[in-house]
């Protein structure tokens, strides 16, 4: 029997079909929405692990802030294993880029605060990004299929969420085709206070970019039809307990209120748009014991909190329903 060329991929998509019952392995296209939360997300590695080992692939992925670092990572992809390799010997303190004359002078930071509106750059982080996603062919969001990314940043000056690409022309005039993924991403990613915001020019003027997570921590809804429809399934990552189940915050000095004040801010939003019936597609990997903003990590702390979100994944997965 003789196969001509125009059989080929037909061939192969049925052995590929009959390895994968024979092995035992489910595989399944879903959409995946990954939550903020600092080197938090690094369980988001162990969580993405434990799907892929289960058959599980992402068709499409949105992110906000570290979210956003780990589906823009994806849809170039990367996988978790990949990840988990670089992750664990990256210094996260090298992100941390101190401009030169705040070296050379510790208290300038404080002094410069006002008008800088963050402490460190936040360069190092988009030159990484850069680099790593260049390695996959990624440059710009001409180099992703269509739809495939979304990431959420936060726009004071007009006081809205924006979601790039989509939001780029209508709202700034930009073609999404020439915009850095690394930039957007490094957007997305831009702690208030800690990280300066990125400023862009838009139709209106200057706008001054922050963080996603002070809009849209959680962008469940991102892959919501009209009609409140799905395309295919959605699994969705966060980093804390279930919305009933979280614990209250305790206020006793100005500190803890800011923080406080934050993390209300972050989820006001997607609280109300969690109900009992979308909670069922979230994997909730609560994390206590680390800080957002806690770059000295050793590697055996990355370690554990990637086994944590293994452990969370394989528990979902066990109860899931499509």
């Amino acid at each position: 029997m003789t196969i001509d060329s125009h059989s080929i991929p037909f061939v192969l998509f049925y052995i590929h079909a009959v390895y994968n019952e024979l092995s035992g392995v489910k595989r399944m296209k879903v959409d995946g929405v990954f939550s903020g939360g600092g080197v938090k997300a690094l369980a988001f590695i162990g969580a993405l692990e434990e799907l892929e080992d289960r058959g599980y692939s992402f068709s499409r992925v949105a992110g906000t802030s570290a979210g956003a670092i780990l589906a823009s990572l994806t849809a170039a992809g990367f996988s978790a294993k990949e990840l988990k390799e670089r992750l664990k010997s990256l210094s996260f303190l090298s992100l941390v880029d101190v401009p030169l004359s705040d070296r050379l002078f510790p208290f300038m930071k404080w002094l410069l605060l006002y008008y800088r509106m963050g402490l460190y750059r936040g360069n190092q982080l988009e030159t990484v990004l850069e680099h790593w996603l260049g390695e996959k062919g990624v440059r710009t969001f001409a180099d992703i299929p269509k739809g495939a990314l979304k990431v959420i940043c936060s726009d004071l000056t007009l006081g809205r969420i924006v979601v790039i690409p989509d939001d780029l022309k209508k709202v700034y005039g930009i073609d999404p085709a020439t915009f850095s993924v690394a930039k957007a991403v490094r957007m997305s990613s831009g702690l208030p206070y800690f990280f300066f915001p990125v400023k862009i020019h838009g139709k209106r003027g200057k706008s001054v970019i922050v963080d996603g997570g002070v809009l849209s921590n959680f962008p469940l809804w991102i892959w919501e039809k009209k009609d409140g429809c799905r395309t295919r399934p959605v699994i969705g990552m966060k980093l804390s307990d279930e919305p009933d189940k979280l614990p209250e915050q305790r206020i006793k000095n100005a500190i803890q209120m800011f923080h406080a004040l934050f993390k209300t801010m972050q989820q006001a939003h997607d609280s109300r748009y969690i109900s009992k019936t979308l909670s069922k597609d979230i994997i909730f990997i609560p994390v206590n014991n680390v800080e957002t903003i806690d770059f000295a990590m050793s590697e055996k702390e990355k370690e554990a909190l990637m086994d944590l979100g293994r452990e969370h994944a394989s528990k979902f997965l066990r109860r899931w329903s499509r």
